[in-house]
Protein backbone atom coordinates (compact mmCIF):
# COMPACT_ATOMS: atom_id res chain seq x y z
CA UNK A 1 0.00 0.00 0.00
CA UNK A 2 1.12 3.71 -0.94
CA UNK A 3 0.91 7.01 0.76
CA UNK A 4 -0.77 8.80 -1.62
CA UNK A 5 -2.02 12.46 -2.35
CA UNK A 6 -5.01 13.12 -4.33
CA UNK A 7 -5.49 16.92 -5.49
CA UNK A 8 -9.28 17.68 -6.57
CA UNK A 9 -12.31 16.34 -5.81
CA UNK A 10 -14.97 16.94 -8.19
CA UNK A 11 -16.97 14.21 -9.75
CA UNK A 12 -14.46 12.23 -11.29
CA UNK A 13 -12.12 12.79 -8.52
CA UNK A 14 -14.22 12.56 -5.29
CA UNK A 15 -15.04 8.62 -6.14
CA UNK A 16 -11.53 8.09 -7.51
CA UNK A 17 -10.03 8.76 -4.25
CA UNK A 18 -12.12 6.66 -2.60
CA UNK A 19 -10.80 3.98 -4.25
CA UNK A 20 -7.52 4.15 -3.54
CA UNK A 21 -8.64 4.70 0.24
CA UNK A 22 -10.82 1.88 0.01
CA UNK A 23 -8.02 -0.38 -1.11
CA UNK A 24 -6.32 0.67 1.48
CA UNK A 25 -3.45 3.61 0.25
CA UNK A 26 -2.74 5.85 2.80
CA UNK A 27 -4.77 9.29 1.46
CA UNK A 28 -4.54 12.62 1.45
CA UNK A 29 -6.56 14.84 -0.37
CA UNK A 30 -7.17 18.85 -1.05
CA UNK A 31 -9.83 20.51 -2.94
CA UNK A 32 -9.52 24.39 -4.19
CA UNK A 33 -13.15 24.28 -1.87
CA UNK A 34 -12.11 22.97 1.43
CA UNK A 35 -15.73 21.99 2.35
CA UNK A 36 -15.14 19.17 -0.77
CA UNK A 37 -12.17 18.22 1.07
CA UNK A 38 -14.02 18.09 4.10
CA UNK A 39 -16.98 15.92 2.58
CA UNK A 40 -14.60 13.73 1.59
CA UNK A 41 -12.73 13.28 5.00
CA UNK A 42 -16.59 12.17 6.46
CA UNK A 43 -17.15 10.08 4.05
CA UNK A 44 -13.76 7.59 3.35
CA UNK A 45 -11.79 8.86 6.75
CA UNK A 46 -7.81 9.51 5.95
CA UNK A 47 -7.03 13.35 5.94
CA UNK A 48 -7.23 16.82 4.14
CA UNK A 49 -4.21 19.15 3.30
CA UNK A 50 -4.55 23.02 3.09
CA UNK A 51 -2.32 23.32 0.21
CA UNK A 52 -1.21 21.05 -2.47
CA UNK A 53 2.48 20.97 -1.32
CA UNK A 54 1.16 20.17 2.61
CA UNK A 55 -0.75 16.92 0.70
CA UNK A 56 2.16 16.32 -1.54
CA UNK A 57 4.72 16.34 1.25
CA UNK A 58 5.76 12.50 1.96
CA UNK A 59 3.79 11.10 -0.52
CA UNK A 60 4.93 8.40 -2.54
CA UNK A 61 2.35 9.25 -5.25
CA UNK A 62 0.59 12.55 -5.99
CA UNK A 63 -2.33 12.25 -8.30
CA UNK A 64 -4.23 15.26 -10.14
CA UNK A 65 -7.98 15.53 -11.68
CA UNK A 66 -8.78 19.27 -11.78
CA UNK A 67 -10.05 21.47 -14.40
CA UNK A 68 -7.96 22.47 -17.25
CA UNK A 69 -4.45 23.25 -18.15
CA UNK A 70 -4.51 26.89 -15.77
CA UNK A 71 -5.88 24.77 -13.02
CA UNK A 72 -3.24 21.83 -12.86
CA UNK A 73 -0.41 24.64 -13.32
CA UNK A 74 -1.99 26.37 -10.14
CA UNK A 75 -1.71 22.67 -7.78
CA UNK A 76 1.40 21.69 -9.41
CA UNK A 77 3.57 25.12 -9.32
CA UNK A 78 4.75 27.95 -7.15
CA UNK A 79 5.57 27.65 -3.16
CA UNK A 80 2.35 25.99 -2.17
CA UNK A 81 2.30 23.80 -5.24
CA UNK A 82 2.61 19.77 -5.71
CA UNK A 83 6.27 20.06 -7.21
CA UNK A 84 7.30 22.12 -4.00
CA UNK A 85 6.06 19.53 -1.67
CA UNK A 86 7.52 16.32 -3.20
CA UNK A 87 10.30 14.42 -2.00
CA UNK A 88 12.92 12.85 -5.16
CA UNK A 89 11.97 9.82 -6.40
CA UNK A 90 8.21 10.42 -6.18
CA UNK A 91 5.33 10.67 -8.96
CA UNK A 92 3.12 12.81 -9.95
CA UNK A 93 0.24 11.38 -11.67
CA UNK A 94 -1.97 13.38 -14.06
CA UNK A 95 -5.73 12.12 -14.61
CA UNK A 96 -6.58 15.84 -16.18
CA UNK A 97 -7.50 16.45 -19.80
CA UNK A 98 -5.29 18.77 -20.45
CA UNK A 99 -2.95 20.35 -23.98
CA UNK A 100 0.12 18.14 -24.61
CA UNK A 101 1.70 20.91 -24.33
CA UNK A 102 1.20 21.86 -20.66
CA UNK A 103 2.02 17.66 -19.76
CA UNK A 104 5.61 18.11 -20.98
CA UNK A 105 6.43 21.32 -19.60
CA UNK A 106 5.00 19.97 -16.27
CA UNK A 107 6.94 17.07 -17.04
CA UNK A 108 10.51 18.55 -17.63
CA UNK A 109 10.16 20.29 -14.65
CA UNK A 110 9.18 17.40 -12.34
CA UNK A 111 12.40 15.45 -14.42
CA UNK A 112 14.81 18.47 -13.30
CA UNK A 113 13.79 18.03 -9.55
CA UNK A 114 13.84 13.89 -9.69
CA UNK A 115 10.52 13.23 -9.84
CA UNK A 116 8.67 11.29 -12.07
CA UNK A 117 5.52 11.81 -14.15
CA UNK A 118 3.01 10.40 -15.65
CA UNK A 119 0.15 11.77 -17.53
CA UNK A 120 -2.85 9.69 -17.05
CA UNK A 121 -6.07 10.88 -18.42
CA UNK A 122 -9.50 8.86 -18.29
CA UNK A 123 -12.45 7.78 -20.02
CA UNK A 124 -15.82 6.40 -18.03
CA UNK A 125 -17.51 9.70 -16.74
CA UNK A 126 -19.05 9.99 -13.56
CA UNK A 127 -20.00 6.11 -13.60
CA UNK A 128 -16.91 4.94 -14.67
CA UNK A 129 -15.11 6.83 -11.61
CA UNK A 130 -17.59 5.99 -8.79
CA UNK A 131 -17.57 2.22 -10.02
CA UNK A 132 -13.78 2.15 -10.47
CA UNK A 133 -14.14 1.06 -14.00
CA UNK A 134 -12.01 3.95 -15.74
CA UNK A 135 -9.92 3.49 -19.02
CA UNK A 136 -6.78 5.00 -17.90
CA UNK A 137 -4.33 6.26 -21.39
CA UNK A 138 -0.94 6.94 -20.23
CA UNK A 139 2.29 8.93 -21.30
CA UNK A 140 5.50 9.13 -19.45
CA UNK A 141 8.72 6.76 -18.92
CA UNK A 142 8.16 3.25 -18.75
CA UNK A 143 10.09 3.35 -14.74
CA UNK A 144 7.63 5.86 -13.47
CA UNK A 145 4.42 3.83 -14.91
CA UNK A 146 5.07 0.53 -13.92
CA UNK A 147 5.28 1.97 -10.41
CA UNK A 148 2.13 3.99 -10.77
CA UNK A 149 -0.35 1.70 -12.44
CA UNK A 150 -0.67 -0.37 -9.35
CA UNK A 151 -1.99 2.42 -8.10
CA UNK A 152 -4.27 3.65 -10.65
CA UNK A 153 -5.59 0.22 -11.08
CA UNK A 154 -8.14 0.92 -7.75
CA UNK A 155 -10.15 2.77 -10.16
CA UNK A 156 -9.13 1.24 -13.53
CA UNK A 157 -10.52 -1.56 -15.65
CA UNK A 158 -7.31 -0.77 -18.58
CA UNK A 159 -4.61 0.99 -17.73
CA UNK A 160 -1.73 0.99 -20.84
CA UNK A 161 1.53 3.25 -21.08
CA UNK A 162 1.11 4.41 -25.00
CA UNK A 163 4.48 6.54 -25.33
CA UNK A 164 6.19 9.04 -24.25
CA UNK A 165 5.21 12.23 -22.42
CA UNK A 166 2.13 13.55 -24.16
CA UNK A 167 1.31 10.40 -25.48
CA UNK A 168 -1.85 9.80 -22.75
CA UNK A 169 -3.17 12.93 -23.43
CA UNK A 170 -3.49 12.50 -27.58
CA UNK A 171 -4.65 9.33 -26.89
CA UNK A 172 -7.65 11.09 -24.73
CA UNK A 173 -7.47 13.41 -27.70
CA UNK A 174 -8.42 10.41 -29.84
CA UNK A 175 -10.95 9.22 -27.46
CA UNK A 176 -13.18 12.90 -27.47
CA UNK A 177 -12.43 13.13 -31.32
CA UNK A 178 -14.42 9.37 -31.72
CA UNK A 179 -17.05 10.51 -29.00
CA UNK A 180 -18.06 13.89 -30.82
CA UNK A 181 -18.62 12.22 -34.27
CA UNK A 182 -20.84 9.21 -32.80
CA UNK A 183 -23.12 10.96 -30.15
CA UNK A 184 -24.10 13.29 -33.25
CA UNK A 185 -24.40 10.27 -35.39
CA UNK A 186 -26.21 8.81 -33.02
CA UNK A 187 -28.52 11.94 -32.02
CA UNK A 188 -29.36 12.23 -35.89
CA UNK A 189 -30.14 8.77 -36.33
CA UNK A 190 -32.98 8.74 -33.14
CA UNK A 191 -33.80 12.16 -34.30
CA UNK A 192 -34.73 10.72 -37.30
CA UNK A 193 -36.72 7.47 -36.11
CA UNK A 194 -38.82 9.65 -33.92
CA UNK A 195 -39.95 11.65 -37.20
CA UNK A 196 -40.35 8.55 -38.67
CA UNK A 197 -43.00 7.31 -35.85
CA UNK A 198 -40.97 4.23 -35.36
CA UNK A 199 -40.52 2.36 -31.87
CA UNK A 200 -37.14 4.01 -30.03
CA UNK A 201 -36.88 1.10 -27.85
CA UNK A 202 -37.57 -1.76 -30.74
CA UNK A 203 -35.48 -0.35 -33.19
CA UNK A 204 -32.48 0.06 -30.67
CA UNK A 205 -32.67 -3.70 -29.64
CA UNK A 206 -32.54 -4.76 -33.37
CA UNK A 207 -29.78 -2.14 -34.73
CA UNK A 208 -27.21 -2.17 -31.37
CA UNK A 209 -26.76 -5.89 -32.05
CA UNK A 210 -25.32 -5.27 -35.61
CA UNK A 211 -22.34 -2.87 -36.87
CA UNK A 212 -24.42 0.77 -35.38
CA UNK A 213 -24.13 -0.58 -31.74
CA UNK A 214 -21.99 1.47 -29.00
CA UNK A 215 -21.87 2.17 -25.77
CA UNK A 216 -23.25 5.28 -26.54
CA UNK A 217 -25.94 3.90 -28.16
CA UNK A 218 -26.75 1.45 -25.08
CA UNK A 219 -26.58 3.60 -22.32
CA UNK A 220 -27.60 6.76 -23.52
CA UNK A 221 -30.34 6.10 -26.01
CA UNK A 222 -33.06 5.79 -23.26
CA UNK A 223 -32.01 9.07 -22.07
CA UNK A 224 -31.39 10.81 -25.05
CA UNK A 225 -35.25 9.80 -26.12
CA UNK A 226 -36.52 11.58 -22.53
CA UNK A 227 -35.12 14.39 -22.86
CA UNK A 228 -32.64 13.71 -19.57
CA UNK A 229 -29.10 14.65 -20.35
CA UNK A 230 -27.64 14.65 -16.73
CA UNK A 231 -25.74 11.20 -16.54
CA UNK A 232 -22.10 11.75 -17.91
CA UNK A 233 -19.84 14.57 -19.09
CA UNK A 234 -20.63 18.30 -19.54
CA UNK A 235 -20.86 20.37 -22.88
CA UNK A 236 -18.66 22.87 -21.01
CA UNK A 237 -15.93 20.34 -20.44
CA UNK A 238 -16.88 18.53 -23.80
CA UNK A 239 -16.33 22.14 -25.55
CA UNK A 240 -12.61 22.62 -23.50
CA UNK A 241 -11.65 18.77 -24.95
CA UNK A 242 -12.63 19.81 -28.52
CA UNK A 243 -10.76 22.87 -28.23
CA UNK A 244 -7.86 21.08 -27.46
CA UNK A 245 -8.15 18.74 -29.98
CA UNK A 246 -8.66 20.98 -32.82
CA UNK A 247 -5.33 23.24 -31.70
CA UNK A 248 -3.64 20.02 -32.06
CA UNK A 249 -4.62 19.36 -34.97
CA UNK A 250 -3.86 23.14 -36.18
CA UNK A 251 -0.11 21.90 -35.13
CA UNK A 252 0.28 18.52 -36.18
CA UNK A 253 -2.06 18.95 -39.81
CA UNK A 254 -4.48 16.46 -38.94
CA UNK A 255 -8.14 17.39 -40.41
CA UNK A 256 -10.87 17.21 -38.04
CA UNK A 257 -14.27 18.44 -40.28
CA UNK A 258 -16.52 16.87 -38.16
CA UNK A 259 -14.95 17.39 -34.86
CA UNK A 260 -15.08 21.07 -35.81
CA UNK A 261 -18.53 21.23 -36.59
CA UNK A 262 -19.79 19.04 -33.85
CA UNK A 263 -18.19 21.39 -31.41
CA UNK A 264 -20.19 24.47 -33.02
CA UNK A 265 -22.96 22.29 -32.32
CA UNK A 266 -21.81 21.78 -28.72
CA UNK A 267 -21.75 26.06 -28.61
CA UNK A 268 -25.63 25.83 -29.92
CA UNK A 269 -26.14 23.81 -27.11
CA UNK A 270 -24.69 26.19 -24.49
CA UNK A 271 -26.50 29.02 -26.40
CA UNK A 272 -29.77 27.26 -25.61
CA UNK A 273 -28.50 27.19 -21.67
CA UNK A 274 -26.91 23.17 -21.88
CA UNK A 275 -23.65 24.02 -20.70
CA UNK A 276 -23.93 21.32 -17.94
CA UNK A 277 -25.86 18.96 -19.74
CA UNK A 278 -24.13 15.94 -20.81
CA UNK A 279 -22.93 15.04 -24.30
CA UNK A 280 -26.00 13.41 -25.32
CA UNK A 281 -27.40 16.82 -25.23
CA UNK A 282 -26.59 16.90 -29.01
CA UNK A 283 -29.77 16.26 -29.53
CA UNK A 284 -31.98 18.32 -27.87
CA UNK A 285 -30.51 20.92 -30.73
CA UNK A 286 -32.29 18.98 -33.40
CA UNK A 287 -35.50 19.19 -31.33
CA UNK A 288 -35.46 22.96 -31.09
CA UNK A 289 -38.04 24.97 -33.10
CA UNK A 290 -36.81 26.54 -36.46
Amino acid sequence: MAKVAFLGLGVMGFPMAGHLAAKGHDVTVYNRTAAKSDRWVKTHGHKAAATPAAAARGAEFVMTCVGNDDDLRSVCLGPDGALAGMGRGAILVDHTTVSAAVTRDLSSRARELGLGYVDAPVSGGQAGAENGVLSVMCGGEAEAYAAAEPVIAAYARICRLLGPSGAGQLAKMVNQICIAGLVQGLSEGLHFAERSGLDIEALVEVISQGAAGSWQMANRHKTMKDGKFDYGFAVDWMRKDLGICLATAEENGASLPVTALVDQFYKDVQKMGGGRWDTSSLIARLRAPG
